[in-house]
């Protein structure tokens, strides 16, 4: 298994996001989150596609991803937003090329596509979207990326930018290659060990399909603090990890002392990295 020893990449600079859970809060808890988090400096926000709780009451208030993303890109005016991650099957790809691209303007120019391939069965069975095998979602989600670029192309406006493509999930056959073809953004979770794996893998199959790895921006979510020097943050960025999205769980939405640490060590980071 691959170290965490010193990623051969080229450095970015870190980058801090907050992921906020929608679930058992009532959205003025989340509005605020998001004005806060915002005013901390975190670069980018995002929420679950999920129409259900995760934890706690699985019938417990939940809020649904997009919507809630349109709220945000009209509170904010600096923070990049997304969601981690939309699943593909749940909407059709050229619609979700318009609402991304509707996003994109209503944002300025800050919305993330994070998509995936789906994993919770409830969400299928329950707003009636068949849930397949995992490699039929897989396939569901590679296919759907390149209808997802076609439309953006032939939106009338375009997007403000290039909207970035953020693909999340750790399969090593099918994500990681689908992440290989299509990903600005590989997202994926997991100890620095872990990561550094699937690090390794993703290269393989930049290889493969004739992608520069360095494209790729590196991410990962985790519940951890950074640490002092050589803790969990810095053997993190050793791995070539370079968007680092902290949990935020709905019951405690506004209980944002680790970010405010992952933040002081992102500006620290950065101050010490070697200009290039």
């Amino acid at each position: 298994m691959p170290s965490s020893e010193p990623d051969s990449r080229p450095a970015r600079r870190i980058r801090i996001g907050a992921h906020l859970e929608p679930e058992h809060v009532g959205y003025r808890e989340i509005r605020t989150a998001v004005g806060i988090l915002e005013n901390l400096g975190v670069d980018m926000i995002t929420t679950w596609d999920h129409f259900f709780p995760l934890n706690g009451d699985p019938d417990g208030r939940n809020f649904e991803c997009w919507t809630m993303l349109a709220a945000w890109a009209e509170q904010t005016s600096a923070v990049e937003i997304g969601p981690l991650v939309s699943c593909a099957a749940y909407r059709n790809p050229d619609l979700v090329a318009d609402m991304s691209r509707t996003l994109d303007h209503i944002s300025g120019g800050r919305f993330v596509l994070g998509l995936g391939s789906g994993w919770a069965e409830r969400d299928f069975a329950e707003y009636g979207y068949e849930f397949r095998t995992a490699g039929e979602r897989a396939t569901v989600l590679d296919q759907a990326l390149p209808r997802i670029r076609a439309r953006l192309a032939r939106l009338n406006p375009p997007p403000a930018r290039r909207i970035p493509v953020m693909i999340g999930g750790t399969g090593e056959h099918r994500t990681l290659r689908t992440a290989a073809r299509h990903a600005d953004i590989w997202h994926g979770e997991g100890t620095p060990e872990e990561l550094a794996r699937k690090h390794a893998v993703l290269d393989a199959w930049c290889a493969r399909e004739g992608r520069e790895p360095a494209s790729i921006e590196r991410a990962a979510i985790t519940d951890e603090s950074p640490g002092p020097v050589h803790g969990y943050g810095d053997r993190i960025a050793a791995t070539g990890t370079t968007l680092i999205a902290v949990g935020v769980n709905g019951r405690r939405i506004t209980e944002l002392d680790k970010i405010r640490d992952w933040v002081r060590w992102r500006d620290q980071r950065n101050l010490d990295r070697p200009r290039e």
